[in-house]
């Protein structure tokens, strides 16, 4: 990929104030966009914000479950820097419960921010992207979204969701300069696997060694994703040598899904 390809291009990232998010805005950052990191904490967005290469990054703080509040966070960002050209859908959630005891009020959680979000923040990215005729727009999803995983079926519904919604939209703009696609990480070393492997110590008493080897055992390299790994995946598809590739879910789990 070319050094400082997105040079010029307004980058718009979902979750970005931790773990795999801000670690796509560093990335994309490095390649010479222009940021604005959208999320629900602004303190934390604007720490990260202030750490990325370049300038005239920003911050926009919204529940990218309310369609209010994505309009008017987009309105904001556009009126700072200008339309949006990139968009990494990236805030997502995940709680577990066995599927009797799954309440309606979790699954509408896992549905909100997992999957109604991404569709959301697309529409609200989507006009930019065809007044240019250039646009890329990447889905976080998961390997859930691949494959199943018990006493997560709210949080893999959604994310099969967000699989359906990449390839329908791809085909849509297909001819228009834009292409729609899916990252699929396995597990990574964020927040949301500490909370789980807490989860499961709690619950079971194991140690957290224990716990995380179970993590890493469905991984055929037997380890934990990076989320380094995660963004330069990222990169690659908003990237000129990725121009061809479209309404795909690449899977970034070393191995787990083939």
């Amino acid at each position: 990929m070319q050094s400082n390809s997105l040079t010029g291009r307004h980058a718009l990232v979902t979750g970005a104030a931790r773990g795999i998010g801000a670690e796509i805005a560093r990335t994309l950052a490095a390649e010479g966009a222009v940021l604005t990191l959208l999320g629900r904490d602004r303190e934390a967005l604007q720490r990260v914000a202030d750490s990325l290469a370049g300038g005239g990054h920003g911050v926009v703080a919204a529940d990218v479950a309310s369609p209010e509040a994505v309009q008017a966070a987009f309105a904001e960002a556009r009126a700072a820097r200008g339309p949006v050209a990139v968009l990494v859908n990236n805030a997502g959630a995940a709680e577990s419960a066995p599927f009797l005891k799954t309440s309606f009020e979790l699954w509408q959680r896992m549905l909100s921010v997992n999957l109604t979000g991404s569709f959301l923040c697309a529409q609200a990215a989507l006009p930019d992207m065809l007044d240019t005729g250039w646009g890329r727009i990447v889905n976080i999803a998961s390997t859930a979204g691949q494959k199943g995983y018990a006493y997560v079926a709210a949080y893999t519904a959604a994310k099969h969701g967000v699989i359906g919604l990449t390839r329908s939209l791809a085909l849509e703009v297909a001819r228009k300069g834009i292409t729609v696609n899916a990252v699929c990480p396995g597990y990574t070393d964020t927040d949301i696997l500490r909370n789980s492997v807490a989860n499961v110590v709690g619950k079971t008493g194991r140690s957290e060694a224990d716990a995380l080897a179970e993590f890493s055992s469905v991984n055929p390299q037997k380890r934990i994703v990076q989320p380094s790994e995660v963004a330069d995946a990222v990169r690659w598809l908003c990237g000129p040598g990725a121009a061809s590739v479209t309404g795909q879910s690449i899977s970034v789990s070393g191995g787990e899904v083939t």
